[in-house]
């Protein structure tokens, strides 16, 4: 049997280049929350990927050693931002793992169980409360790569749209897991629960 030595196991894929029109065009990735930025925590939770891509419109340093690319026009929405990560990747790997930057409570834990739930299936992704699918899953990268639309179709497509044809898992999430930072109160609250923990 041969064997694919290019083919890496799992990258991840961290989109930061969102508008962030409630917090007034922030950066969400420079925004620090108790003492670290949301990038670096969203990098963190790739802990187990052999590679990470961030799309964001401008590199910055990290701890961890990542890929920087930017969708072409920048601002693209999730879909033209995942699919500019994927393409980024030095290799080819069997899952990708996607992960908002204003989620800091997914963590490895959260992205080894969509892995393990993504098993015979074509991805997973985590699920909040109210049954709403999050930014944060895992994807077979084969069966992503099957339904890709044309870079035409990809500028603000929605993400619910590319993902309609593949078979996911849902992933409840747990405590605080699904939390995203829309707003400054959103940050505010998580800051406030971690220093009362």
């Amino acid at each position: 049997m041969d064997l694919d030595l290019t083919a890496a196991g799992f990258s991840g894929v961290v989109l930061a280049g969102g508008t962030a029109a409630r917090m007034g065009g922030v950066d969400k990735g420079s925004v620090e929350l108790a003492g670290r930025t949301l990038l670096e925590i969203a990098i963190d939770a790739f802990l187990d990927a052999d590679e990470v891509v961030v799309v964001a419109p401008a590199a910055v340093p990290t701890t961890r050693p990542v890929t920087f690319v930017c969708e072409d026009p920048p601002r693209g929405g999730p879909v033209a931002a995942l699919l500019t990560g994927v393409g980024a990747l030095l290799r080819r790997p069997r899952l990708v793992g996607v992960l908002a930057v204003d989620m800091p409570r997914t963590t490895a834990y959260t992205m080894r169980r969509l892995r393990a739930a993504s098993e015979g299936r074509d991805g997973a992704f985590l699920v909040g409360p109210d049954g709403r699918r999050q930014l944060a899953g895992v994807l077979d990268a084969e069966r992503l790569s099957r339904v890709r639309p044309d870079l035409e179709g990809q500028h603000g497509m929605p993400l619910h749209r590319l993902l309609a044809p593949l078979d996911l898992a849902e992933v409840p999430a747990v405590g605080e897991e699904a939390v995203d930072v829309d707003t400054w109160s959103d940050l505010r609250d998580l800051a406030s629960d971690a220093r009362d923990t």
